[in-house]
């Protein structure tokens, strides 16, 4: 047997040992690679202030969870004469309407909703609303229809109208459908207030340049009023559905009537009368129920109340009945509301309220830090007995105690000259009802 020679067994057994090295190389290789991956994921999460993950086996990682935005706490508020507190909406509420047949509270906030509150549920534990959704916006101003059945709204971002229809369901709620196109744009500047007349015949919407544009319903200009105040601070369409009037930098209120004929068709826009007594620009005003009085509130610290019952064809003025003073009308803008009888005036600065007996002239009630923002809207319903006010994601309904005050006066008064038994058994009555009332919410003086 012949052996192999040595140079090639030496040969052999070096390319083996050469394989062999490589082959530990490339284990060891692969070891420290996987060692480094680990210590850097574990430096990674304590630099992020993060436990090292234990289950490193695992090859997916759970998603980091969101932090939730803590929502602004609710402002609290309490006061006797507090009715109720409405409180749905998630965003702060800009506008309300009460619903002619009052039935209805209208509310419609940045949140992207209209809400329609049931007045019959105010005084209730409990009070249900419901909700129409406003796509890809949200109303700044909300006013309902003359018949209930529709309520129309100004888009903040599409600057325009919009009319929302309510169909009554069978279980006697609503579904609330936006018509196919909205009003076209016509404004240049921001709206500050919209209005439905109560016969049906126009719309109103103010801007807060110098202009006023009248609509009929089916987006249509009637005409353009332009008002010659520098800039408009309100405007509003009167009870009555006759006039329309607007106030702003110069110290008056001024009224034109909108003239349609008698076959419902509109003729024009003509210069009714002016209120003229104020030395400063004109915050805001506001009608009575019956359109036969008016109130004004001026940057002159004073608010004032009018006979606007009068022949304007003429030349007949309207007559100054009171002057009253509310300095904080001064130094800061100011909305008011008045009430149905024209015997309650409710003056709001910042996020507080007044409430003035007209016919004295005297503060009677005051509520402090009402909301938790400045007053945004500000309205009594339809019977007088309550005033609501927004500012903040709530609505706050208040006992109109300054009015049965005034009932209670003015029945007292009438009883005396009363000489028929009829009419004094029913002055008699109504006094009873108000004295009733005050004693139950603790506000009847002695």
């Amino acid at each position: 047997m012949e052996l192999p020679q040595m140079p090639e067994l030496m040969g052999l057994s070096l390319l083996l040992g050469l394989l062999a090295l490589v082959a530990t190389a490339a284990v060891a290789r692969g070891w420290l690679r996987a060692e480094e991956e680990t210590s850097g994921r574990s430096a990674g999460q304590k630099a992020n202030g993060c436990p090292p993950d234990k289950s490193l086996k695992s090859k997916k990682q759970k998603p980091q969870q969101r932090i939730r935005k803590e929502k602004p706490q609710q402002h609290n508020f309490t006061h006797r004469l507090l009715a109720a507190a409405l409180k749905s909406h998630s965003g702060n509420i800009t506008c309300m309407d009460f619903s002619s047949n009052g039935k209805y509270l209208a509310t419609c906030a940045d949140d992207r909703t209209v809400r329609i509150w049931s007045t019959k549920d105010f005084l209730q534990r409990e009070h249900r609303s419901m909700r129409a959704n406003v796509d890809l916006d949200h109303a700044i101003l909300v006013r309902f229809s003359p018949d209930c059945r529709a309520f129309i709204v100004w888009l903040a971002n599409g600057d325009t109208l919009r009319v929302f229809k309510m169909i009554k369901r069978d279980d006697g709620g609503y579904t609330f459908m936006a018509t196919p196109e909205d009003f076209p744009k016509k404004h240049k500047a921001p709206i500050v207030n919209i209005g439905i007349a109560d016969t049906g015949k126009f719309i109103m919407t103010a801007s807060s340049d110098t202009t006023i544009l009248i609509w009929n319903l089916k987006g249509q200009v009637l005409s353009t009023i332009n008002t010659n105040h520098m800039n408009n601070t309100y405007a509003a369409i009167s009870p009555c559905s006759r006039f329309v009037a607007s106030c702003g930098f110069t110290p008056d209120v001024k009224v034109w009537e909108v003239c349609f004929g008698k076959k419902g068709d509109f003729q024009e826009v003509v210069r009714a009368f002016e209120l003229k007594g104020h030395s400063a620009a004109v915050h805001f005003f506001a009608f009575s129920n019956d359109s036969r009085r008016m109130v004004s509130v001026s940057k002159d610290g004073t608010w004032k109340l009018w006979d606007t019952d009068v022949e304007y064809k003429k030349q007949q003025d309207p007559y100054l009945l009171r002057t009253g003073h509310f300095e904080e009308a001064s130094t800061m803008p100011c909305r008011l509301a008045l009430s149905p009888d024209a015997q309650v005036l409710a003056l709001a600065s910042g996020s507080s309220i007044h409430l003035y007996n007209t016919r004295r002239g005297e503060k009677e009630e005051s509520f402090e830090q009402v909301h938790g923002e400045c007053i945004s809207d500000l309205s009594f319903d339809i019977t007088g007995r309550l005033l609501a006010s927004c500012g903040d994601r709530a609505v706050r309904l208040f006992h109109n105690t300054p009015g049965y005050r005034a009932v209670v006066e003015e029945m007292q008064a009438l009883l005396k000259r009363a000489s028929n038994e009829s009419t004094r058994q029913r002055l008699q009555q109504q006094l009873t009802q108000a004295q009733e009332a005050l004693k139950n919410l603790g506000a009847l003086k002695k």
